[in-house]
């Protein structure tokens, strides 16, 4: 007769299992991520009968498609585009690499070095925090990022042509006035506009 191996385990049992899982986890996300980013990108995939890589991920690892996406957007931007040094990303984390992914891909590299040594530095919960700030600033514009965005869709709309044509027709315009006469004009508006609280 065949003993039983499904042994219970005391919640602190369960609490040490997962942190052990979850580490090999984290130790190997990023070998995972370039393994599946090569099967994606060479569509090795069709060679086990799948037409599609979300597919495949489900049908041979029982993987979700959004899991196998998440380690590959982190290698290919970490490794691939940035030439992280893999050890660094692994102390990192998967989680936290994962939080700082939309701030980084991006911004100049300087300012992704920046988040990667916050990722290193910060507890989870206060790099979420930073992240969601940066974004928020980002989403914030200014009165007179606004007007400029509405005159220029009023332009286009009028001129019937893109922004590029419309700067085009814009130098033409410019091109034979008498520009301190036209800084002067600007001047006037804007201290008029201002001054009505418009922007």
């Amino acid at each position: 007769m065949q003993e039983n191996e499904n042994i219970e385990l005391t919640t602190e049992e369960k609490f040490a299992a997962v942190t052990t899982l979850k580490k090999r986890l984290e130790d190997d996300f990023i070998a995972l991520g370039s393994l599946l980013s090569e099967i994606k990108r060479t569509k090795a995939f069709r060679l086990r009968g799948y037409t599609a890589f979300g597919e495949f991920v489900e049908g041979e690892y029982n993987m979700s498609r959004g899991f196998a996406s998440r380690l590959i957007t982190i290698h290919d931007l970490f490794v691939e585009e940035m030439d992280v040094n893999e050890t660094r990303l692994t102390g990192i984390g998967l989680d936290r690499l994962s939080i700082i992914k939309p701030v980084v891909k991006d911004c100049p590299r300087d300012e992704a070095e920046e988040w990667i040594g916050k990722a290193e530095q910060l507890t989870t919960t206060e790099l979420r925090e930073e992240v969601r700030t940066a974004r928020d600033q980002e989403k914030k514009k200014t009165n007179k990022e606004i007007f400029v965005e509405q005159w220029i869709e009023r332009m286009v709309t009028v001129f019937n042509c893109s922004v590029k044509e419309l700067q085009y027709k814009l130098a033409i315009y410019f091109h034979d006035r008498d520009l301190d006469e036209v800084k002067d004009k600007i001047r006037t508006s804007q201290r008029q506009i201002e001054e009505a609280g418009d922007l």
